[in-house]
């Protein structure tokens, strides 16, 4: 596995990823949904929404940009690489154990979603666990 290359590749990703939160708020009805909540409780959804594309952002630009200095032998390439593939695996728990089931199944189209998300949340988590591991032991 080329690991910066699957850097630059995850970072891509996360990027894109920041990018598909823009149609969210018309796609799942934001204006009519959040207008239920408390304004408290509507404006810390909407700054937790803007730092995880931020933080999404930040991960990618990092990734895509500074591949080679994460593929490097450091201290702190294992750190960024190990912090990142922990969210990632925190994620993919979510996926998985947080969310309920009954959202996808029975829709083919969510069910869809649901499997693509999955894969990639999955080949982040690996990317960055990967890039950790080699960095820990060398060329595993």
């Amino acid at each position: 596995m080329n690991v910066e290359l699957n850097l630059r590749i995850a970072g891509a990703l996360q990027i894109a990823l920041a990018i598909a939160h823009a149609p969210f708020p018309r796609w799942f009805n934001w204006k009519e949904e959040l207008a239920r909540l408390s304004l408290l409780n509507r404006q810390i959804f909407l700054v937790h929404n803007l730092f995880i594309v931020l933080v999404l952002l930040l991960f990618g630009g990092l990734s895509l940009f500074a591949a080679d200095l994460l593929a490097e032998p450091s201290r702190l390439a294992a750190l960024v690489c190990g912090g990142i593939g922990l969210f990632w695996a925190a994620r993919v728990f979510a996926q998985f154990f947080v969310y309920d089931r009954g959202l996808w199944r029975g829709s083919v189209h969510r069910t869809w979603i649901h499997v693509a998300v999955s894969v990639l949340w999955c080949y982040l988590t690996a990317v960055y666990c990967i890039a950790l591991a080699r960095l820990l032991w060398g060329g595993v």
